[in-house]
């Protein structure tokens, strides 16, 4: 009721007042010009709304551009477009209805257009090169690349720019124009490439059979596995050791979370078979016989290995006189 009841003071108010013809010619301009900013922002959002819906349905067939990130790049595009053209409509419309002549800004958008076309030179070249990067699908939104200098996912991109999200949370702005050379590490499947050493005092053929039955229960409980993982063989007779090369193919975006997990995986199995990994240790030599420099440490309440030969000869062991 209380609002009703303000509506109709208002309204009791407003036809009081003796408008006049410049004022209703006032108001009537300023109701157009709100019904001009209205239907922008209705056809923006319209243009918003269909250009979301078309990404959605490419996700699922897969039928226009094949690639559902590739949809969203060009999608986002298209929507800056639109906003900024039916923006600039809207605006030279309202400025029409004010009674300024239009035909005068357009034509001096033009020529001022035109003169800074031939001095911003930098920004000619960053959009023609987001228009080549966009039509041979060098690399969408979502996909990790390295690209001058730096490296993360593409967060962002328009026809002047590229934005970076590194794993380290940085953010880089690349114009287009610079970006001369591009990796992709999100197209097709990525490698998984490392070795392992094990001594030589171990049987390599049994160590590479225990290795590939790791890799084998691995490929059976993941979903990135795209193939393998295998073990080719024997890469390297090291100093200390003899080393194992393991190759798998996963998807993108998997390659190192797959390759720390198949390391700790053979590391905890070597330890429970008792398999040795080489490290560096020096060995002295006292009298022909070999010592550790790290020898294991003596039971509770047991001598060390040194110490009984010294008591027996009384060379370190204290007397009292």
């Amino acid at each position: 009721m209380a609002l009703r009841e303000t509506l109709g003071r208002l309204w009791q108010a407003a036809a009081g007042i003796d408008w006049g013809e410049t004022g209703l010619a006032a108001l009537w301009a300023l109701v157009k010009i709100a019904g001009v900013v209205f239907l922008a922002r209705l056809l923006t959002g319209f243009a918003s709304r269909l250009i979301d819906r078309l990404a959605e349905r490419e996700g699922r067939h897969h039928r226009f551009l094949g690639d559902e990130r590739r949809f969203r790049t060009i999608g986002g595009i298209i929507k800056g477009v639109v906003r900024y053209a039916v923006y600039f409509f809207a605006g030279v419309t309202i400025l029409s209805m004010l009674g300024i002549d239009t035909s005068s800004i357009l034509v001096g958008a033009g020529v001022v257009g035109l003169a800074v076309g031939f001095g911003a030179q930098n920004l000619v070249r960053d959009v023609i090169s987001g228009f080549f990067i966009l039509f041979e699908d060098q690399f969408a939104v979502g996909d990790y690349i390295a690209a001058a200098g730096v490296d993360g996912i593409v967060e962002e991109m328009s026809l002047r720019t590229t934005r970076l999200r590194a794993f380290a949370g940085d953010l880089h702005i690349i114009p287009n124009g610079i970006i001369d050379k591009v990796t992709n590490y999100s197209r097709g499947a990525m490698r998984v490439l490392f070795e392992v050493e094990v001594a030589y005092e171990e049987e390599t053929s049994k160590v590479i059979e225990h290795v590939q039955e790791i890799l084998d229960r691995f490929a059976a409980e993941s979903e990135v596995v795209v193939e393998g993982p295998r073990v080719l063989g024997v890469s390297q007779l090291g100093a200390s050791g003899v080393s194992i090369m393991v190759w798998a193919k996963v998807k993108p975006m998997e390659q190192w979370a797959v390759e720390r997990e198949l390391k700790l995986r053979i590391k905890e199995s070597f330890d429970r078979a008792g398999i040795e990994i080489p490290y560096p240790r020096r060995v002295y030599i006292y009298g022909g016989n070999l010592k550790d420099e790290n020898p294991p440490p003596a039971p509770f309440g047991a001598s060390a290995p040194g110490d009984a030969g010294r008591d027996a000869g009384g060379g370190d062991r204290g007397e009292d006189r």
